[in-house]
């Protein structure tokens, strides 16, 4: 049945509880039908909307962040404990004193303190269910012929995956960009050189180069930076592209049944990364603007006005396995089921490739000497 009352959010926020109206059992979000739902008896509880004074996903001023100038309603205090071996930092309820980190599989023990962050702005609700992540990353493992079959077992049988929602950036930015180069104009001039004792006539390139200045201007939208230092970027940055555009304004609600992380990687050091990447394109919209057949870049002086930013996060299916003493993790697009992880080596299936393929080698030359007659 569905039940129009709204749920009222379990006492602590961060524990993201919300108990069922009909039996009191907790509610969780049903990734890709945008409600919550009781497992224990059926309920179905629509996702409120936002009300209308909420407005929609608004940007947050830099350099009154940098200032801790930010308005109260910005801030929460969080409780979260740091894994001492991976260092995620997992957010965790009240009434939690000890757990496993979801990102490395190490046993952890919960901090006494709280840290205060900015708040989340927005969010993008998970879109596959477990039971879809799973089959996605079982199925990328048995692409990996290499592997261990005993890891693929364990991952197929093994505990179900977390879904977590991973912190993330984004940083908005207008830029005004003077430069000095040289635009390059390649031409070609013939020459005679000497070919296996025979004289020919080629066409030798050359560019000529000449000075070139002027100014472009770009506006950034949303520069993606991730804000955890939990799993290697290599990871992440290969569950991209994240469809940004369907974002949602942060409510609680989406985070039932799942846990998050609070990010580790503070608001200016992100800048750092975000700036890295606008003046890569900066650079090649400066190239763009010199034209030519080659371009030089002496200099580029760059105004950045207007900084803004947001807190989101990110959804994504993890599982991380001990295995034989190694611990391996994977990872999965929560919207779109891409999937990333540390890639296993089965010893046993290497030697039998190695030796397969000597096999095969020799018996390919055993039949070519006989054709040729050396045998």
């Amino acid at each position: 049945m569905q039940n129009t009352h709204p749920p009222e959010p379990a006492e602590t926020e961060t524990q993201h509880r919300f108990p069922c109206v009909s039996c009191g059992a907790d509610y969780r979000y049903d990734p890709g039908a945008n409600h919550l739902i009781c497992d224990h008896c059926g309920d179905i509880h629509p996702i409120a909307g936002n009300a209308p004074w909420q407005g929609g996903i608004q940007e947050l001023d830099f350099d009154r962040a940098l200032r801790d100038q930010l308005p109260a309603q910005e801030m929460e205090e969080i409780r979260t404990t740091t894994c001492t071996s991976c260092g995620a930092q997992v957010e965790l309820g009240t009434d939690t004193h000890a757990a496993e980190c979801p990102f490395c599989a190490s046993p952890v023990v919960t901090d006494t303190g709280t840290q205060r962050h900015i708040k989340p702005r927005a969010l993008l609700p998970f879109a596959l269910d477990e039971t879809t992540a799973r089959k996605a990353m079982t199925d990328w493992l048995g692409r990996l012929w290499f592997a261990p079959n005993g890891l693929q077992d364990y991952a197929r049988k093994g505990r179900r995956m977390q879904g977590i929602y991973v912190p993330y950036w984004t940083y908005d930015a207008d830029t005004k960009s003077s430069y000095r180069g040289e635009r390059g104009t390649v031409y070609y001039v013939t020459q005679t050189v000497i070919r296996d004792g025979k004289r020919q006539t080629v066409q030798v390139p050359k560019i000529r180069w000449t000075p070139a200045s002027g100014r472009v201007s770009r506006f950034f939208d949303d520069v993606l930076v991730l804000a955890s230092k939990s799993l290697p970027k290599r990871f992440t940055e290969a569950l991209e592209p994240w469809d940004l555009a369907a974002l949602e304004p942060y409510n609680p609600e989406f985070l039932a049944g799942f846990r998050a992380e609070g990010y580790s990687v503070d608001l200016d050091i992100g800048f750092t990364e975000a700036r890295t990447r606008m003046d890569a394109i900066i650079a090649r919209d400066v190239r763009f603007d010199i034209g030519g057949d080659r371009q030089q870049i002496h200099e580029i002086n760059t105004e950045i006005s207007a900084v803004t930013f947001k807190h989101i996060l990110l959804p994504v299916w993890l599982a991380a396995y001990k295995y034989r003493g190694e611990t391996y993790r994977f990872v999965v697009n929560g919207r779109t089921g891409r999937v990333q992880g540390e890639r296993p080596w089965s010893v046993w299936k290497i030697t039998f490739a190695v030796i397969l393929g000597a096999i095969i080698a020799g018996a390919v030359g055993y039949v070519i000497a006989l054709e040729q007659g050396v045998l």
